[in-house]
């Protein structure tokens, strides 16, 4: 694919680029998907929601009372982008890396960045100097901005290759301070629509990070499928959610879809979930997105009354249970939006929503989006036959210099990483992650689907599922298990919730293993890392004694 003339100084994105042989199939099918060759997605969200729906319109808010306008926003994101440019000597090109709690000046620098024509790297938090040297030697930032209270980590990773300025605080040179001084007139950079505009690490379930390419065109192109389509969202709408803004499902649910719908966005930086649904309550928001294992955590505490303002509820970032689904439903009458998406492609791009939900299906694949099911050699597969999910949109992976990329590109479509199948209405159901499917004595059995049945046992806080190798059986399931606390982590127990898994699925996908752990691995971004617990078995665990089946 030929690209448009690049507005990058800084020739560093395009220069890592996959080859052109390795990018997956690009597809534009709905009209608004027809974007100018030349665009730059911070001022089509904020100078463009100003011209179309006032400065005065509230778009930021804060559960301690903080409410920045569209206008307000505005004049903030081109602060941002005159400190950069002007005290920080950025270039359209360079990299920006960012890091910070989710907050309105997290979101006026990530415009700000865009809008200066850099390539925005935002980062978890919670990671710490290790992590994110890796990050800066992957990215290469020109600077970083860093809210001030995590400042320690980055410093100690940057050193002296990287300047980091802080974000508040009570220096006086802080970002905050800096950009008081300034006139907050800026005019956006003209970045070609092809223009990287996003690194985004990936979660890291699987090992070691890759670094997904984003250009200022699929940014829009998000909030033109799912959400134009699936959420529907007006300008009345209050978006609250628990991800980070580091997280692209976050990205999209909290800072793209609000402003790109002159909606406006609840930002918490850190909350429990039923903290989570208080704020909601206040705020009055009407769509919510967070993961299953909040949902479940808002029921068991009796606090479902507190989603009452709701008309929309997103879950995504982990497999949604059918249990929670129709649990959420008869406790609040929200029927849960499940969706399925990928960094490599920024965010949703398989879902459904009100009367199309069907029992038990993830949805189908999202306007401007086409899904399909391959074999192992990257064959299409029926209706009804478990294989590879892959899909072609709007948006696909382009990984930064990774090797990686032939892995998850095959022949034009992008391959997941999840097992699904497909029946003949074109709804998909998802098995498992593809390394979560236990293949034990000819059978297969979806992690996920034991996780479900264990996770139903009252005494279960969590639970997580992997497959140990076995000579005989090929793999035994095998559960790492989180017990409420007081219950005793013993034998008796042990063969309890093995009885009881027996009597709540089929029985040969009980697990034959049980280990009792105080805690799960799980990623910055919450999500579990199932790669650990299998690196834990292959090391450190004694083989179980053998049991019939």
């Amino acid at each position: 694919m030929e690209l448009t003339p690049s507005a990058h100084q800084d020739s560093f994105a395009r220069d890592n680029l996959p080859p052109a042989e390795q990018w997956p199939t690009l597809e534009f099918t709905l009209p608004e998907l027809q974007y100018p060759r030349q665009l730059n997605a911070a001022s089509a969200l904020i100078d463009d929601a100003v011209r179309r729906f006032g400065a005065d319109r509230s778009a930021l808010l804060t559960p301690d009372g903080v409410v920045w306008s569209y206008g307000e926003l505005q004049r903030h994101a081109n602060q941002v982008a005159q400190v950069l440019v002007e005290d920080l000597g950025i270039v359209p090109g360079n990299r920006v890396m960012l890091r910070s709690p989710n907050n309105p000046w997290l979101v006026a620098a990530w415009l700000g960045a865009l809008k200066a024509g850099a390539v925005v790297v935002t980062v978890m938090p919670a990671l710490r100097a290790k992590e994110l040297r890796t990050l800066l030697e992957l990215t290469r930032p020109a600077a970083a901005l860093c809210d001030h209270r995590f400042l320690d980590d980055l410093a100690e990773a940057a050193g002296n290759d990287v300047p980091v300025l802080a974000m508040g605080g009570s220096t006086g040179t802080d970002l905050t301070a800096r950009c008081a001084a300034k006139s907050g007139e800026f005019d956006a950079v003209p970045t070609a629509a092809d223009d990287v505009a996003l690194l985004g690490p990936t979660s890291g379930t699987t090992g070691t990070p890759k670094i997904t390419m984003h250009f200022h065109r699929d940014i829009l192109a998000n909030a033109d499928t799912f959400a134009r389509h699936i959420l529907k969202p007006t300008a009345e709408d209050v978006f609250a959610g628990s991800p980070p803004l580091a997280f692209t499902f976050g990205l999209g649910g909290l800072v793209v879809f609000p402003l790109r719908f002159g909606a406006s966005a609840l930002l918490t930086e850190r909350t429990t979930p039923v903290e989570l649904a208080q704020a909601v309550h206040n705020a009055k928001a009407t769509i919510l997105f967070t993961a299953p294992t909040a949902y479940k955590a808002i029921l068991k505490e009796g606090a479902e009354g507190l989603l009452a303002t709701l008309r929309t509820a997103v879950s995504a970032g982990e497999h949604l249970p059918v249990e929670t689904w129709h649990a959420v439903h008869e406790r609040t009458g929200l029927k849960l939006i499940n969706g399925i998406g990928a960094t490599e492609m920024l965010h949703v791009f398989i879902s459904a929503a009100g009367e199309d939900i069907r029992d038990g299906a993830t949805g189908t694949a999202i306007p401007g989006y086409r899904a399909t099911i391959l074999d192992e050699d990257g064959r299409e597969l029926g209706e009804d036959a478990v294989g590879r999910l892959a899909v072609i949109g709007p948006t696909g992976c382009r990984y930064l210099n990774d090797s990686r990329q032939a892995d998850y590109v095959v022949n034009g479509w992008n391959v997941t990483g999840d097992t699904f199948r497909r029946d003949g209405d074109g709804y998909f159901y998802y098995q498992a992650r593809s390394d979560n499917m236990i293949v034990s004595s000819g059978y297969n059995i979806g992690a996920p689907e034991v996780e479900a049945a264990i996770d139903q046992h009252p005494d279960v806080v969590e639970n997580a599922v992997v497959g140990r190798p076995d000579p005989e059986r090929g793999s035994l399931v095998c559960a790492f298990i989180v017990l409420r606390e007081g219950v005793p982590a013993d034998d008796a127990k042990r063969k309890e919730i093995q009885d009881f898994v027996k009597q709540t699925i089929a029985p040969y996908k009980y697990p034959r293993q049980v280990n009792f752990v105080d805690a799960l691995p799980r990623n910055p971004s919450g999500k579990l890392q199932h790669f650990r617990l299998r690196e834990q078995l292959a090391t450190e665990l004694p083989a179980p004694e053998p049991q019939n089946a």
